[in-house]
């Protein structure tokens, strides 16, 4: 018997509520960027073990502003933490939603892969009393196995 992980039946007006949520999220947050990944390979990253350094250093510059030279953006850098610290919640809810999506659909698409084989593995089998060696080549295409070209000695 195949696997039925999970069982959806999404309407249309559904799939726009989610769209249009997703959207109406992403047009209350303008500023946010794009980056190639290339750009953010460059970057020094803030991650959990640096965020107290970081908060620490801003918080002694802060209160001691007479060794902060005139090219260092304090006020700058206190804007940036404190918009990372607003968007922390939002990333942690869209992760979480992205999360779910991927875990469904990859349910969805083995439930489906599931059938498939098991119904190939029907056709295989009675397909030719039935008239179905045709379709059967085709489907079985897709297990084509691609031969290894043998290295010519020199």
């Amino acid at each position: 018997m195949a696997q039925n992980i999970v069982s959806l039946d999404f309407t249309d007006e559904q799939i726009a509520g989610a769209v249009a949520g997703v959207q109406q999220a992403s047009s209350s947050l303008p500023g946010l960027i794009g980056m190639e990944s290339g750009d953010r390979r460059g970057l020094t990253l803030l991650g959990p073990r640096s965020q107290a350094f970081a908060r620490q250093a801003l918080r002694v510059l802060e209160q001691n502003p007479h060794i902060v030279p005139a090219s260092l953006n304090l006020a700058e850098a206190q804007a940036d933490l404190t918009a990372l610290d607003k968007l922390a919640p939002v990333l942690e809810q869209l992760q979480r939603l992205t999360t779910q999506v991927e875990d469904t659909v990859a349910a969805l698409g083995s439930d489906v892969m599931s059938v498939a084989l098991e119904g190939y593995a029907h056709i295989k089998l009675s397909g030719a009393a039935h008239g179905l060696d045709d379709l059967r080549k085709e489907l079985g295409t897709r297990f084509a196995k691609t031969r290894r070209k043998v290295a010519e000695p020199a």
